[in-house]
Formats: C-alpha cells, sequence, structure tokens
C-alpha cells in the first residue's frame, strides 16, 4: 500500500475538529446552504438594482429623442411619470439593497460564521470538503485534495 501525501489529504481548514459530530457537519452544511441561497438572492438583488438603473438611465435618452423627433408632450410624460421614479413607495433600489444587506444578510452572516466559529472551530465547507473526499479517486491527476 502507498503512502498518503500531504498534498493528497485536505488542508486543516478542510478537516473536521476531533469533537465535530456528522450531525454537526451536516447541520452546518445545511445552515451554509442557507447562507449560499441569501447570497445568490443577494446577487439578484443586485442585478435588479443595476437593470433598473440602466432602464431609468435609457428613459433618459428615449425622453431626449422624443423631443427631437418633435413629441414634447409625450417626452414631459415619460419624464414626469416615469424618469426617476421609485420603485416601491419611498426607495430607489440602491435603498432596497441597502435595507436588505443591514437587516437581513449581514445579520445572517455574522450568526452563520458565529455558529461555525462555536461548533467547528471557524472552519468553513466541511460538509463539501468530506463529500469531495468520498467521490474523489485517490492518485488520479484531476482529483487531487488541494489546488
Amino acid at each position: 500500500m502507498s503512502e498518503i501525501h500531504d498534498t493528497d489529504r485536505p488542508d486543516d481548514r478542510h478537516v473536521r475538529p476531533d469533537s465535530v459530530s456528522d450531525g454537526t457537519v451536516q447541520a452546518l452544511g445545511t445552515l451554509s446552504e442557507a447562507l449560499e441561497t441569501a447570497e445568490q438572492a443577494r446577487g439578484h438583488l443586485y442585478a435588479f438594482h443595476q437593470l433598473t438603473g440602466g432602464a431609468d438611465l435609457t428613459l433618459g435618452k428615449a425622453v431626449e429623442q422624443l423631443r427631437a423627433a418633435g413629441h414634447g408632450e409625450q417626452a414631459d410624460l415619460v419624464e414626469r411619470e416615469i424618469v426617476g421614479r421609485n420603485v416601491i413607495p419611498g426607495c430607489w433600489t440602491f435603498q432596497i439593497v441597502e435595507a436588505y444587506n443591514a437587516t437581513y444578510y449581514a445579520p445572517f452572516a455574522d450568526v452563520e460564521r458565529q455558529v461555525r466559529q462555536e461548533l467547528a472551530e471557524g472552519r468553513t465547507h466541511l460538509y463539501e470538503a468530506e463529500m469531495k473526499e468520498a467521490r474523489r479517486t485517490r492518485g488520479h491527476p484531476d482529483h487531487t485534495a488541494r489546488p
């Protein structure tokens, strides 16, 4: 039997501490999955923010073009009713992003970090690291434990 080299094992930050149970690894994995889902939602929120802002800037161009084409009344309507409009009462998209980050995302990330620190010495992705170890082919050049 060949000796396992250090590079054929996960690095220490991806190995569970001895006191951490299978159930804890699973629970931390689920907690991490939930945070990753919130990260995706946050990304969509930023996309919403950028797309809505881009639409508003393009509306400004449409207003200019309507005026240049001799449609001042319609340009005024678009400018008055839509350009710069709140997307929900009192808020532009940046305010929605800020509220989401402050009210939900930052506390979620802080609590996830705290739980990992308390239960697994702060180690991340233990569930995934163990899944990788179970699924990879040792000795295969494209199945190495580390980069």
